[in-house]
């Protein structure tokens, strides 16, 4: 039986420095206060204070956004799902602002597992399939690989899975 992760709140002000290798296995759930933002084809996509992350060993941070901070009506549901065994069953979508369209561009997690309830719905992005994604001003990156979801930022240290020979690390 797996435990329920706590959600941890993290507190207002600079980002701390964090080793992806000091990550939990199972993964972590934060609540941040930081400004999130996500923009396609000049349109700001989504923007929050309120973002959940997910961390995970060797993982860069995985930031879900709730519904109503991002622009559903530029969203299409994407026929398909994957199975992450922390989180459930997800979906995925795609996104159209102006005369761009990025494919399976985001997920969601609809009905996932009673430990990450709180993340129901929240939309994530792929860093990569847009044209920019920010963390309080920061630009991220996407973590290497293209397969997993997650944002580098200045302040994420250590190896982080996703290029050749760490996908199943």
């Amino acid at each position: 039986m797996r435990r329920n992760p706590e959600v941890h709140e993290v507190q207002p002000g600079p980002r701390p420095i964090e080793n992806v290798a000091d990550y939990p296995r199972p993964p972590a759930l934060q609540r941040v206060p930081w400004h999130i933002r996500v923009e396609l084809g000049g349109v700001v996509i989504a923007e929050t204070e309120r973002a959940l992350r997910v961390l995970e060993t060797h993982g860069a941070p995985v930031y879900y956004i709730r519904p109503g901070d991002v622009k559903q009506d530029l969203l299409e549901a994407e026929a398909g799902s994957t199975f992450c065994e922390w989180k459930g069953v997800a979906r995925y979508w795609s996104v159209r602002a102006g005369e761009r369209f990025a494919r399976r561009a985001a997920w969601s997690y609809p009905d996932p597992v009673e430990a990450f309830a709180e993340i129901r719905d929240h939309l994530a992005f792929y860093v990569d399939r847009m044209d920019g994604c920010w963390v309080d001003g920061d630009r991220a990156e996407p973590q290497p690989g293209g397969f997993y979801g997650g944002w580098v930022t200045p302040e994420i240290r250590g190896p982080i899975k996703g290029a050749p020979g760490t996908r199943h690390w």
